[in-house]
């Protein structure tokens, strides 16, 4: 709860949608820190899946569609301009590139004495210029890892590097931690779903279907290991949305090029991907573009499980800090290839530090700065 010497505070969080994702699953747990604070937490997006979810954590939701890539949406400037005002916004938090122009130009035409606190998060590495531009214009510009930090000092030299405050995304260590198990009931359904999984090395490589996440990497991975004799399969567990269907299309074909079809398997969207990542012999991080955080990396390093990640980026950063043996350099496919293969021969080596990315710990932060940037306003 909020204390005595802290203002009950009225945080906007705006975003494209809440339909699932990092940033998505990030804007609730704040959603959720805050109402446990005391704090009134509303999020603006075009809706999905999740405003029911947030709803049930007390915060509540304005659908506006601010994320749709069209000229009408600049209507919603003074929409939200409105908002801000007639709700007492104390801090606008902007996650998502064309929200985070309707939100900022919003808080632009307002007087100095009545703007909110206004605070940017980089989520990611995007393409450096006017437009990803938006993201470091916050009086607080969130980096997610050091590899975003030094992404902003580098292609936004005028940004004052004491607003760019680093804070790691983080997981639950109650949810994810070495001694979970799947309960038993769980176990024999996924396994008679998909029974070609029984007595297989499992590797599985979570995330969106799209061509960031080195789907034709593992495929080239899979074909070396069963070269080696190994009894491998690969799980693919990430939904496809309808415009990465044509490259769904092309990994599929690949799979069936390379006489893969019995060795793969894709899981589709997940509701468990905890329990599945539990069960991995080795979770995948390929992605070829460096990524600003993995969090499926956080979660299955917390589970106690084996990770081989491309060493750059927010991952490189996760595993040099909690597993460096899990570390080859991006796109070294052979490497990924004799690495794997030495750990299903002599076993992988353990995961022995602690994790020290934590949601409380995220959420603490978060919060922190929020309180900060309010004690500054008029």
């Amino acid at each position: 709860m909020t204390t005595a010497n802290q203002k009950r505070l009225t945080v906007v969080q705006m975003l494209p949608a809440l339909d699932g994702g990092g940033v998505e699953r990030g804007t609730l747990e704040i959603a959720e820190a805050l109402v446990r604070a005391g704090h009134r937490a509303i999020v603006v997006s075009e809706g999905g899946r999740l405003v029911e979810e947030l709803e049930a954590l007390g915060g509540e939701h304005i659908t506006l569609p601010v994320g749709r890539k069209s000229l009408a949406t600049l209507r919603y400037i003074p929409v939200v301009r409105r908002l801000l005002r007639d709700e007492g916004v104390d801090i606008l938090h902007l996650r998502s590139r064309l929200p985070a122009w309707i939100g900022y130009l919003a808080w632009k035409g307002m007087t100095a004495a009545t703007r909110p606190g206004l605070v940017t998060t980089v989520h990611g590495a995007y393409s450096p210029g006017r437009y990803s531009a938006v993201m470091t214009k916050g009086e607080r510009v969130i980096a997610v890892s050091d590899s975003i930090v030094e992404y902003i000092r580098r292609n936004y030299r005028n940004v004052d590097p004491e607003r760019i405050v680093r804070i790691y995304r983080g997981i639950d260590p109650a949810d994810y931690h070495p001694a979970f198990r799947p309960d038993a009931d769980w176990r024999e359904r996924f396994f008679a779903e998909h029974p070609a999984l029984a007595d297989r090395w499992l590797i599985t490589l979570p995330g969106r279907i799209t061509q960031l996440k080195g789907h034709r990497d593992l495929l080239e991975i899979l074909k070396g290991l069963k070269a080696r004799g190994v009894p491998v399969h690969a799980l693919l567990a990430g939904g496809v949305h309808p415009r990465r269907q044509a490259y769904w299309q092309d990994v599929q074909a690949r799979i069936a090029e390379l006489r893969l079809d019995e060795d793969v398997t894709w899981l589709g969207p997940r509701g468990d991907l905890r329990e599945i990542l539990s069960i991995s012999d080795v979770v995948l991080s390929l992605t070829r573009k460096p990524e600003s955080f993995g969090r499926t990396v956080t979660e299955a390093l917390a589970l106690g499980r084996p990770v081989l990640g491309y060493d750059h980026g927010g991952v490189g950063e996760q595993l040099r800090q909690v597993y460096p043996d899990g570390r080859i350099a991006p796109g070294a496919v052979d490497e990924a290839v004799e690495r794997l293969a030495q750990w299903w021969h002599d076993g992988a080596p353990s995961v022995t530090e602690a994790v020290p990315f934590t949601l409380a710990r995220m959420q603490d932060e978060t919060l922190a700065l929020y309180q900060s940037l309010a004690a500054e306003r008029p």
